[in-house]
């Protein structure tokens, strides 16, 4: 059987198991819906949860994303989706060694001067093996696992179908265009040439940060399918959190995370869109972070930015009028004034730990359900006014700034948030920030898109 034929009846078999669930979420929530019929969604949504994290690494990706995202699937599947993790079985020794040489060629074992042959961490798209260069670098290799475009495009047909049932039955928001935003992002992760062009970006943008490290890729050993990079060591954030660290020393890990996301935001008109644990490491010794996996890197346009630091102004002085023009510059069209008004009241949420010039945690309630119950306020203020349609633009940032929110809420730091923002967005010019942006695209090597 030729290589086709495996990709083709790998993703038909793909397409069953989660024909199943999407077929599933539809039948249920319709009898609810439209014949009365209760149904048990949390149930459900927990055999989803098992038939999902069952498949390698994009579906698992997707639902991590999309329990970010406000009303893109029922509360109850976004809740249980939110809890997956990788957890697809390592490629063998025997495997890995046919995809190195498929990579690199047959005599590829000669350009390392050790290979270790467990994998030493496994990432959504493939898994990581450390290695030494006869030189000594100690390098890490992300080896994608096999067919995967094939995979990610099987599993994208099945979000879009799910998405469309939700949002026919019950959501009040119009997810088309995130739909977009995710199925582009996921079709760049699976260029390793491209991510090794974005970790450069992000060691040119954060050079001058010494608390955050970022992994050097090397060129002459990384391919559409394998990336070689330096190795760096660090330590799970959570459970150095379980190891009761004092004040200070969660504080310097806020800091630099803080910077790792939002200098380059701000500074350069780009964002990492995936703050998963999993894709930064915290140095004890020296209280800094390594930043992890650049595949889903978003770069905005200036104005984009512009309209981000206009909201905030417009929070921070009751301005409506301003709050509008910060909505269209995001990608909002023609929103009526009430449903302005209702997604106002998210920007609230997201901003508040700005408005206030004093040392404060990022939330000051102790209610880790708190960002949920805000979120479901809106739901209904959505559906009250007749929903919106979500620009592109605006799932990675939301992600972010709830990703690391939660982060900081685990840590509980205690920063003078406003400050930092200031630091960061004084004297912004979006003229300047153009000019950075394309001199740091020039010189990583960044492909448009």
């Amino acid at each position: 059987m030729s290589e086709r034929d495996n990709s083709l009846f790998g993703e038909v078999r793909r397409m069953v198991r989660t024909s199943g669930a999407v077929t599933g979420i539809a039948a249920r929530v319709a009898g609810e819906r439209f014949l009365g019929i209760k149904t048990d969604k949390g149930a459900h949504a927990e055999d989803l949860k098992k038939i999902l994290g069952g498949l390698k690494g994009p579906m698992m990706k997707v639902a991590q994303f999309l329990s970010t995202v406000p009303d893109a699937l029922p509360e109850e599947y976004a809740r249980e989706l939110a809890t997956l993790q990788a957890n697809a079985p390592a490629m063998g020794w025997a495997f890995v060694k046919r995809r190195m040489s498929t990579e690199l060629g047959p005599d590829w074992q000669g350009r390392f001067a050790s290979f270790g042959q467990e994998a030493a961490a496994a990432a959504s798209l493939g898994q990581v093996h450390r290695a030494r260069l006869p030189d000594g670098t100690e390098v890490a290799c992300k080896l994608q696992y096999p067919d995967m475009p094939s995979v990610v495009e099987a599993d994208l047909r099945q979000l879009k179908l799910a998405m469309q049932l939700y949002r026919r039955m019950d959501s009040s928001l119009d997810n088309e265009e995130a739909y977009e935003e995710l199925k582009t992002r996921l079709r760049e992760e699976l260029d390793y040439e491209r991510e090794a062009a974005q970790q450069r970006l992000y060691g040119l943008m954060l050079a001058d940060e010494p608390a955050i490290r970022v992994p050097q890729p090397v060129q002459s050993l990384t391919t559409k399918r394998l990336l070689t990079m330096t190795w760096l060591d660090g330590s799970s954030i959570l459970r150095r959190i379980e190891e009761e660290p004092d004040l200070e020393e969660r504080n310097a890990y806020a800091r630099a995370l803080f910077a790792a996301w939002y200098k380059p935001l701000y500074r350069y008109g780009v964002i990492h869109g995936d703050p998963h644990l999993g894709n930064y490491q915290v140095r004890v010794p020296d209280r800094g972070i390594n930043l992890l996996d650049f595949g889903t890197i978003r770069v905005f346009p200036p104005s984009f930015v512009g309209g981000v630091i206009s909201l905030y102004e417009a929070v921070r002085d009751g301005d409506e009028e301003k709050a509008a023009h910060a909505f269209e510059t995001w990608g909002f069209r023609n929103l009526p004034r009430e449903t302005m008004r209702v997604l106002y009241k998210w920007a609230e949420f997201l901003y508040e730990p700005l408005l206030q010039d004093r040392v404060r945690r990022i939330q000051e309630t102790d209610d880790p359900t708190f960002g949920r119950k805000v979120a479901e306020e809106v739901h209904k203020g959505l559906k009250r006014t007749g929903g919106v349609r979500v620009p592109r633009e605006f799932p990675l940032m939301d992600r972010a700034a709830i990703g690391l929110g939660s982060v900081f809420f685990r840590l509980k730091a205690e920063l003078n948030w406003h400050r930092l923002f200031m630091e960061l967005t004084e004297g912004f010019e979006e003229g300047k920030l153009a000019e950075r942006q394309a001199a740091a695209l020039a010189a990583a090597g960044v492909p448009p898109g």
